[in-house]
């Protein structure tokens, strides 16, 4: 399978199942574009006529072109087949050994923000926190469920897991106390909206946390109208001087800066210079993903305008690159010279089979995404997976499971899309969520251009 696009100034050949891009001329773009549907002759003749008035292009540089072609389809770099499609379910299946928890530390918020995916940290349930005992119980139901995995990763997450924060250090000390004799090395994360923190969470998540994800929607104006403090006040400049003391401390490292952008601001690219021209450097923006009813739900008017800032996105890199102020986006980190193996881009985020979220109370759901939907409450901590309907069928959600990902040139980069969004959008976590796939593509095309552009400024 080929996929080709123009894109600032690059002409760009992606041949999906080996994962090779190539920079082509405008001559082997289009012959490209007809070498598998095509005859040769007819080729050359319709390349003759089209490049009439080109003189260095004639019927032997037109065969040249297809000489090199050839030469690409036998080093398996060009129109090669699918050999992954036969052995998808069965790598999906071999694997029941969980590498990740997402606690839920606490189910309640100081935020009162509008697009909350969570019902403003509540779940649809009660405000409630996590004991020690029960996130201690979730540490060791991962170390007894985690195989001969060493390295194991857990998320303190809520609503706003700082509102635990005694409970969160507790437990990091736990696990620093067991993971020597278990074999183990835990990885710890943090998300937080930044509003309790402080020196001592500074100084705690600096040593103790390998990443560390800080919400920020962008400009002052545009954070304020959805992340607002429960008294309805904006909370930018509550948050903003302390993350930027937190960075500072941090030295760069290590965190995600993790705006949502909406309807209000399809014009997302200058929240995210924003945050750049305050100094972070370590950016994502997400599309909020919310019902279309919503005032703030990104519409099928708004898919030209954010494209078009995912382009201008990449080109905005690149020119901040080349000045020395340059930044990172996460959706744009890929690697073209090896990247995930085959059995992460058919297998995707793992959900509901090697990574789980655990409620306060102790339930295993797939992931956060699906706290508090009781069709997926897959068990608990003291008992393990006891719905083991549900992780069989999380098993088989991959990228070959979805009929309309079929012919899709993105299918290895997105691994078969979020099963919570398809959830959300079709009810059924095999469907497809149509507006995020246009987005995925449009970002992974960026992606690529970009890493293309940076070779060159070398």
């Amino acid at each position: 399978m080929i996929h080709q696009y123009k894109l600032n100034g690059y002409n760009i050949v992606l041949d999906v199942f080996s994962g090779s891009v190539h920079v082509v001329d405008e001559l082997a773009y289009d012959i490209i574009e007809l070498y598998e549907t095509t005859d040769r002759d007819e080729i050359v003749r319709l390349m003759l006529d089209k490049y009439a008035d080109t003189p260095d292009i004639n019927e032997q540089e037109i065969r040249e072109v297809f000489d090199d072609l050839e030469e690409l389809r036998t080093a398996k770099k060009l129109f090669t087949k699918d050999v992954f499609a036969d052995s998808a379910f069965d790598l999906k299946n071999r694997v029941t050994d969980i590498k990740a928890l997402c606690l839920h530390v606490a189910h309640t918020c100081n935020l009162n923000c509008e697009y909350c995916f969570a019902a403003q940290g509540k779940y649809n349930g009660k405000r409630s926190l996590m004991s020690f005992e029960v996130g201690m119980q979730a540490l060791d139901f991962l170390v007894a469920h985690s195989g001969k995995r060493r390295n194991l990763e857990v998320d303190f997450f809520g609503g706003e897991p700082l509102m635990n924060w005694d409970v969160v250090k507790q437990l990091v000390e736990y696990a620093r106390s067991i993971e020597k004799d278990a074999g183990k090395n835990f990885r710890f994360t943090l998300t937080t909206n930044g509003v309790l923190l402080d020196d001592e969470v500074t100084e705690f998540a600096n040593r103790e946390m390998h990443n560390v994800v800080l919400s920020l929607d962008g400009r002052k104006e545009i954070h304020d109208a959805s992340r607002m403090t429960v008294s309805g006040e904006g909370s930018y400049d509550l948050i903003v001087p302390k993350f930027q003391r937190f960075i500072e401390q941090r030295e760069g490292r290590g965190y995600y800066m993790r705006g949502t952008f909406t309807h209000r601001n399809v014009d997302f690219l200058e929240d995210i210079k924003h945050m750049a021209d305050l100094g972070f450097t370590e950016l994502s923006m997400e599309p909020v993903v919310c019902d279309p009813k919503d005032p703030y739900a990104l519409t099928e008017e708004d898919l030209p305008k954010l494209y078009e800032q995912y382009e201008q996105l990449a080109i905005e890199m690149l020119r901040r690159k080349k000045a020395g102020n340059g930044f990172t986006f996460y959706h744009y980190m890929i690697d073209l010279t090896g990247g995930p193996c085959i059995y992460k881009r058919i297998s995707g985020c793992v959900s509901g089979t090697e990574y789980l979220a655990v409620t306060p109370t102790g339930e295993l759901y797939p992931c956060h995404q699906f706290v508090g939907d009781k069709k997926y409450l897959m068990g608990d901590i003291w008992n393990g997976v006891t719905n083991t309907e549900i992780r069989d069928e999380f098993k088989l959600c991959n990228a070959y499971a979805r009929a309309e990902c079929k012919d899709c040139w993105a299918k290895l980069y997105c691994s078969g899309g979020c099963a919570a969004n398809a959830y959300h959008a079709t009810g059924s976590i095999r469907g497809v969520y149509d507006y995020g796939c246009k987005l995925f593509k449009k970002r992974m095309e960026c992606a690529i251009m970009l890493k293309i552009a940076e070779k060159n400024l070398k």
